[in-house]
């Protein structure tokens, strides 16, 4: 596997693609497709840009790449916000909306909890991985949205470690621990790769039903390769980041575009030739050491043109 790293700022634009006469794009609406991840409304600093958050065009589509928040309620208020201002949002659950933190009023846990939140998104008109897939038909389309909820099997292992229980101990060895070991439950299932498999299992055949002359956008809080892992500061956390079932994904299911978050490292990171997205905003004290304005959504389609520079970061 052969890959790249570029970096984008959110909001950067390109010159979109030209269409011909009578082509997709043609008579569509003029509208991008943009994305944002993390935004952690739980910070007040970060509640503020939500607040000012608001669409290009009345056609724009906006993808959210998880980890609103942890509160049902922050989650309600953040998603009521976004569908009011854009034409569709699209929301997958992160790590984050998982927990089912002590002080939460809504105490369900697992799948119970999951589906909750994607009973409040049909209440908003809000997208989730159990609607049926749309089909962005705008410029640098048409190609399917396909929302993802995949978790993570602990197989982002180090190098000679060969068992979950020997990566978690390495890990617990080196003070990396997510938070996930402590509020997020995979009830029913017995374990969070247990859980992981049957998402994998069920979203691996929507996608192989696709018509196969369209592409997608995939759009997943988790990497779906592990190579957007490679810069992290702490290596073990890659444990909590995906899944090696989703390694030929990109390729397999014809992606445009594959776009994440979680890891709070926003960059272009094209691998086997896929561009792969994180659309982070991330925590106060890391977007406010950016030099841009944070917040911006990333435009994803029609693809913006690359900007050469350095990126670094930190986990989520």
């Amino acid at each position: 596997m052969t890959y790249e790293i570029r970096t984008l700022p959110p909001g950067a634009a390109g010159p979109a693609p030209t269409s011909a006469p009578g082509s997709p794009q043609e008579g569509a609406h003029r509208g991008s497709l943009v994305a944002v991840s993390d935004l952690h409304v739980r910070y007040q600093e970060n509640r503020d840009i939500v607040e000012g958050l608001r669409p290009e065009s009345d056609d724009d589509w906006l993808l959210v790449a998880g980890d609103v928040g942890e509160y049902v309620s922050d989650i309600r208020w953040a998603l009521t916000l976004l569908s009011s201002r854009f034409a569709k949002v699209i929301w997958v659950p992160g790590n984050h909306e998982l927990w089912t933190p002590e002080h939460d009023p809504v105490q369900l846990r697992g799948v119970a909890r999951y589906e909750h939140l994607v009973e409040i998104c049909r209440e908003l008109g809000v997208l989730t991985p159990e609607d049926p897939y749309p089909v962005w038909e705008g410029a640098g389309g048409p190609a399917v949205i396909a929302p993802l909820f995949l978790l993570y099997d602990y197989t982002f292992r180090q190098p000679g470690i060969a068992s979950k229980e020997a990566a978690l101990a390495r890990a617990e060895k080196a003070g990396v621990v997510c938070t996930d070991e402590h509020f997020l439950h995979p009830d029913p299932y017995p374990t969070r790769e247990a859980w992981c498999e049957a998402r994998v299992a069920a979203t691996e055949a929507r996608l192989a039903a696709l018509p196969p002359e369209i592409p997608t956008v995939l759009v997943n809080h988790w990497p779906v390769v592990r190579e957007p892992t490679d810069p992290l500061w702490y290596p073990d956390f890659a444990l909590w980041c995906g899944t090696e079932a989703t390694a030929d994904w990109p390729r397999r299911f014809r992606a445009a575009t594959v776009v994440y978050g979680h890891l709070h490292i926003p960059r272009l990171l094209v691998c086997d030739g896929v561009p792969h997205q994180e659309v982070s905003l991330g925590y106060p004290r890391e977007w406010q050491r950016r030099s841009r304005a944070p917040g911006r959504p990333v435009r994803i389609l029609p693809a913006p043109a690359p900007v050469a520079a350095k990126t670094t970061g930190t986990p989520a």
